[in-house]
């Protein structure tokens, strides 16, 4: 893959946690509550930490950084329901009247799906992108750790999207393909996550 694709890749979940982020936020679930503006400019400093963390561990270059801005997520914006139907993977469902998908109790629903599941993706494409570029798991796991902490609590300043509950949902969605032995992934690749597999379990696990 090239660098652009690696980083589409990190930065396309992110998106989808900055916008379930800021709808947990309001505590409402109303989305008429929402201001993507004000949520991220109350974490700013949280979100330049993660952009940094992911840099340092992915080696993106400057082109690659600047995807996030093409993407448009990290600027002020609406987010309707059907945003949260796409990053919750359309779990739900479309319910008749359409209205009720805008309902706090589907919005919350959707929501912590969504949370899950663009968490997930982000830590497969952190993994994948800092193994492309090199970063050996002693010295990336702990900025992967890191930087999944950040994405969490932006998504969810609680504490339900649990860093250790990520990394095991990760790990049973997507590592069975990449390792099993029909998998045409390269055995560099394999040793790879398998690696960073067993040092984020011990640095989740101390967590």
């Amino acid at each position: 893959m090239s660098e652009a694709l690696l980083a589409r890749a990190v930065f396309g979940p992110l998106g989808g946690v900055v916008e379930v982020g800021a709808v947990n936020a309001t505590g409402t679930w109303q989305l008429t509550d929402v201001s993507m503006g004000d949520y991220l400019a109350r974490r700013r400093s949280d979100v330049e930490r993660l952009m940094e963390g992911i840099r340092s561990v992915c080696r993106f270059s400057d082109s690659a950084m600047a995807i996030v801005d093409e993407l448009g997520r990290f600027r002020d914006h609406d987010v309707p329901a059907a945003f949260l139907l796409l990053w919750s993977g359309g779990i739900t469902g479309v319910p008749q009247p359409l209205e009720r998908l805008e309902e706090p109790p589907m919005v919350r629903r959707m929501c912590r799906m969504a949370a899950d599941l663009q968490l997930t993706f982000f830590l497969q494409a952190l993994i994948n992108a800092a193994i492309a570029a090199g970063t050996e798991a002693g010295r990336g796991a702990p900025r992967v750790a890191e930087a999944l902490a950040a994405a969490s609590d932006l998504a969810d300043a609680t504490g339900r999207s649990a860093p250790a509950d990520i990394f095991r949902m990760w790990r049973v969605a997507h590592l069975p393909a990449i390792l099993s032995p029909e998998s045409d992934a390269p055995e560099s690749g394999k040793a790879g996550f398998r690696a960073y597999d067993q040092l984020l379990e011990e640095l989740l696990a101390a967590a």
